[in-house]
């Protein structure tokens, strides 16, 4: 019985937690993003809005750098150098993508949970680029 009850406050807090990042609703006006630099690359970090594993939400990384969270229902973006990049995300494991970025280039890199023995796992992956702007349009800024 004690369990239970006090698994309740875990429950409670994951809903909280997910309705904190709600997709960006039908009246809420789309956030101005500013316009890419010369000599730059943009990556933006999608994950979509689910039930499950919202209370999860790790740091993501970007060459060892945290550059965010995952946030269901959320997005963020970072404008980086041409170069090699390793986007990470740990829990109970660490996951990672890696890709090559070039000036003016945008990449999408979305974030899942997946279940694990303890806590589920956050996966990043890189998504092509229609998919990558359909997420962003229905998701909320949740900034850097």
């Amino acid at each position: 019985m004690g369990s239970k009850v006090g698994a309740l406050p875990l429950v409670v807090a994951g809903f909280l937690l997910a309705s904190c990042a709600s997709p960006r609703g039908i009246d809420e006006a789309p956030v101005q993003i500013p316009a890419l630099k010369a000599g730059l690359g943009r990556v933006y970090f999608t994950r979509p809005s689910e039930l499950t594993g919202a209370a999860i939400q790790p740091e993501i990384r970007m060459n060892n750098q945290v550059v965010g969270r995952s946030v269901p229902g959320g997005f963020s973006y970072v404008d980086r150098p041409p170069g090699r990049y390793a986007v990470t995300t740990a829990t109970e494991v660490e996951n990672a993508v890696t890709f090559q970025l070039a000036a003016g280039e945008t990449k999408y890199i979305k974030t899942r949970v997946t279940p694990g023995i303890l806590v589920g796992h956050v996966t990043p992956t890189l998504e092509f680029p229609e998919q990558g702007q359909s997420d962003v349009s229905r998701l909320r800024y949740v900034g850097p």
